[in-house]
């Protein structure tokens, strides 16, 4: 009997490490971190996620005035602000930090070859198509775009989760004063149409309406982030910051600000565990739109399909940011 326990007890430490292992999600995070706070706290929960294989971070770019940075090397300054995070995490070197580009791709032909692009392209090929690189994209899809002009070969391995676009007809309707072309996507629109019109890479598209659900209230971030030690302190000044600014320019920031890069943890590292998907989000299924060279969608029937989020279970993304802070801030006494 007691062998039988035992061969039992190693069958099912067994399968439970077997679980763990596949449950794994593996990720390079691409970010314009010099730009809006909102992308370090995307990259503070997805660090304090267990489940999430962080195999790189990328730094990406604004243009220039842009408003957050007066720097020209942006995405330099991305890895500066993204190993500051680290390293109030102790978690500094830790992670391969790398910058993409500088700037926009000027061509849908021609890529812009960085370490950033390299770093995916690498990463890429040690993924398949069943176990793909979820490659989360919170800004200019510039390096993502350089990847798979650089290697077409990478696309059947990765998951391009991103954050941009403006709205579908199917969806909400577009925010008084709105620009035509979304901000993510106006920082390239070149990049965008590689991703789009001419590479067969998943897409899980966040567009803008979807982004603007991640309302989180000031009051809710003093009270709940902000407490949280050193990282929570961290996080909550850094949106201070930009709301006193916005507000020495006239610009009345209100009660809340948008988290938008917020879904790109909740989609990857946040999924159920059978029949793993972010079940608790809703998509629609609509055919790959191409982009013009004015950055519109251009309909396009036959294309592949891809995944628009048209609702984020805010819920459980915000939750789960304020547990993990809780517990590390708890951690670190």
């Amino acid at each position: 009997m007691k062998k039988i326990f035992i061969t039992l007890l190693s069958f099912i430490t067994c399968a439970v490490m077997a679980s763990a292992q596949a449950t794994k999600v593996k990720v390079v995070i691409d970010n314009d971190f010099c730009g809006d706070p909102d992308g370090l706290f995307a990259l503070a929960q997805q660090v304090l996620t267990p489940t999430t294989d962080i195999v790189g971070i990328v730094g990406g770019h604004l243009k220039d005035n842009a408003g957050f940075t007066t720097r020209k090397d942006q995405a330099t300054e991305s890895v500066e602000k993204a190993n500051a995070l680290l390293n109030i995490m102790g978690m500094e070197g830790k992670i391969k930090v790398v910058p993409g580009a500088e700037s926009g791709m000027t061509s849908a032909d021609k890529p812009i070859d960085s370490e950033g692009a390299r770093l995916i392209i690498e990463e890429a090929k040690k993924c398949s198509p069943e176990k793909p690189l979820f490659v989360t994209c919170g800004a200019a899809l510039t390096n993502v775009a350089s990847a798979l002009l650089i290697d077409p070969s990478i696309s059947k391995n990765i998951v391009v989760v991103w954050i941009g676009g403006q709205e579908y007809s199917f969806g909400a309707v577009p925010p008084p004063g709105y620009s035509p072309v979304e901000y993510n996507l106006n920082l390239s629109v070149p990049a965008g149409q590689v991703v789009f019109n001419k590479s067969d890479v998943r897409i899980w598209q966040v567009p803008r309406d979807v982004y603007r659900q991640c309302l989180y209230s000031t009051a809710e971030m003093h009270a709940y982030v902000k407490t949280c030690g050193k990282l929570g302190a961290y996080l909550s000044d850094a949106i201070d910051n930009v709301i006193d600014t916005c507000e020495k320019f006239g610009l009345a920031m209100g009660e809340t600000y948008i988290l938008g890069d917020s879904p790109l943890v909740l989609l990857t590292s946040l999924q159920s565990g059978f029949e793993a998907d972010p079940s608790s989000s809703f998509w629609h299924p609509t055919p790959c739109p191409m982009i013009g060279d004015n950055g519109q969608y251009l309909p396009n029937p036959n294309g592949r399909i891809i995944r628009v989020y048209t609702k984020i279970d805010t819920r459980l993304m915000f939750g789960d940011l304020i547990a993990r802070l809780q517990l590390n801030a708890t951690k670190k006494k």
